[in-house]
């Protein structure tokens, strides 16, 4: 903006300014060296950007012109011709700022060069400008007023930069997450055409992930529609565009890799699935996604991330849930008749001698009942299924449905510390 006191909210000219008190024809005199003058300053001061920042990019137009020195020059003239004019603020040369933000976001660099490359743009200029307004005798109060409005001008500057580096972050950005996805689609695929290996290796190359031997690969459950994506790290691939999100984990037997899992999904629910080698990730997603459908039903806890492996019983006795259903007909068929009652107690009874493989005192111990009370029912179980109950096969699969029915809550979970 022009120099001139600013009020409370900053963005109102005050009608009176050490700048505004300049008579008109000193400052059209500024302006005018100022203007003549401005295609040298911008050269010194390109010359001691290239000095100072001699990595830095030098990119042309079709004239073969640095485009920076373009700029420089550009923003120097909409300076001093508002200085001038005097109205409304200075309008920032659209483009080419914004330009280079974006090419500091491109190149992988942070916007603090950029911005101490203005600032010293701006020193520069200040130097010259001081040095004309001693030549015309501009009081020095309102050249105090003209260094007040270098840096808001510079203000506008740098915020060309940040939109144009916000731009190209976020172009990048986009950029990653499709590429992240298409290796994710190939890494996750149950059926490939050849060997995926090649493949493999050159969609991760190209977000820089290193290919790991061992993964885990996760199913997530959302916490909210719009919750905001885990800080699961680099290292970890994570696709938030399916319903229930996906992740793979690099070699997570790592040490600490499951402390940093656990802090990042505070607040997540889903599962890990199972270690596995990396051509065999979707046998991991398997576990994973079944694991998830016994927890929406109650069958897992819910409420945080698990992994497979601390659950297997389960994975392992209810995700066949129609077998396991067919088996449980036909094996407790002796109990149809014993009523709900007697029956879920009997059962009970059943898998505690077939766990303990022990006499009475230890399935009553087990049990929390009378020795007598399970010399009772253990004769019933005897004449219920007759020699079957003798045939490891049978004991076998009876410990199945019977460890399944208990997962389900239908028979007490009666293991104790002994």
């Amino acid at each position: 903006m022009p120099p001139a006191a600013r009020t409370d909210a900053g963005s109102a000219l005050s009608t009176r300014s050490a700048w505004h008190d300049v008579p008109r024809f000193q400052v059209r005199r500024f302006a005018e060296i100022a203007m003549a003058e401005a295609p040298e300053l911008a050269e010194q001061i390109m010359t001691e950007i290239r000095r100072e920042y001699p990595h830095l990019p030098l990119v042309l137009d079709e004239s073969g012109e640095p485009m920076a020195l373009i700029g420089i020059r550009r923003a120097i003239e909409v300076f001093v011709q508002h200085l001038e004019t005097a109205e409304g603020r200075p309008t920032v040369p659209p483009g080419v700022f914004q330009e280079f933000g974006r090419g500091e976001g491109l190149n992988g660099r942070s916007l603090d060069s950029l911005q101490a490359i203005y600032r010293m743009g701006v020193r520069l200029a200040w130097r010259r400008f001081a040095d004309i307004g001693q030549r015309v005798e501009i009081p020095p109060p309102a050249m105090y007023e003209l260094v007040d409005a270098g840096y808001e001008y510079l203000d506008g500057l740098v915020d060309q930069s940040v939109r144009g580096y916000a731009e190209a972050a976020a172009r990048q950005a986009g950029e990653r997450l499709r590429l992240q996805r298409r290796l994710m689609e190939l890494l996750l695929a149950e059926h490939h055409r050849g060997d995926p290996a090649e493949a493999l290796t050159e969609r991760a190359a190209r977000i820089g992930w290193a290919l790991p031997k061992k993964v885990a690969v996760g199913v997530l459950l959302r916490p909210a529609r719009e919750a905001v994506a885990p800080a699961v790290g680099q290292g970890v691939l994570l696709d938030l565009e399916y319903e229930q999100p996906r992740m793979v984990v690099p070699e997570p037997e790592a040490a600490g890799r499951s402390d940093l899992l656990h802090r990042a999904l505070t607040g997540w629910s889903g599962a890990i699935g199972p270690p596995v080698e990396l051509a065999d990730a979707a046998k991991s997603l398997r576990w994973a996604e079944a694991a998830v459908a016994l927890m929406q039903r109650g069958l897992l806890p819910s409420g945080e991330v698990l992994y497979c492996t601390e659950h297997t019983e389960a994975l392992v006795l209810l995700q066949p849930e129609e077998l396991i259903d067919d088996l449980a007909l036909r094996c407790l068929a002796p109990l149809a008749h014993c009523g709900p009652t007697h029956g879920r107690r009997l059962a009970e009874t059943l898998l505690a001698w077939l766990e303990t493989r022990g006499g009475a005192p230890e399935v009553a111990a087990r049990l929390g009942v009378h020795p007598q009370t399970v010399r009772y029912r253990l004769r019933q179980i005897r004449e219920l299924w007759g020699d079957e109950i003798d045939d490891p096969d049978r004991r076998f699969e009876l410990e199945l449905v019977l460890r399944a029915q208990r997962l389900k809550g239908q028979l007490e979970d009666s293991r104790r510390e002994q």
